[in-house]
């Protein structure tokens, strides 16, 4: 089974949010640099992932919010 795209976006904030507890609570220079190279290739990673993602949708821009459709209803 594939990770779809929103495992790879709550996994870089994850990353980014541990950083900054490392950060606050005066971790090691090393243990906050490794963690943020590591950001930061998990992060390239998701931008590949959501660029490359297959995703279509038949809505436009005239559809306006999904959840509260303006003019034009769905059939």
């Amino acid at each position: 089974m594939k990770p779809s795209v929103i495992f790879y976006i709550i996994l870089t904030t994850l990353l980014l949010v541990a950083v900054a507890v490392m950060v606050h609570y005066d971790f090691s220079f090393s243990s906050i640099f490794y963690a943020v190279i590591i950001g930061q290739a998990w992060w390239l990673l998701t931008v590949y992932k959501v660029i490359t993602n297959t995703y279509s949708t038949n809505k436009t821009f005239d559809d306006w919010y999904e959840d509260h459709p303006i003019g034009r209803e769905e059939q």
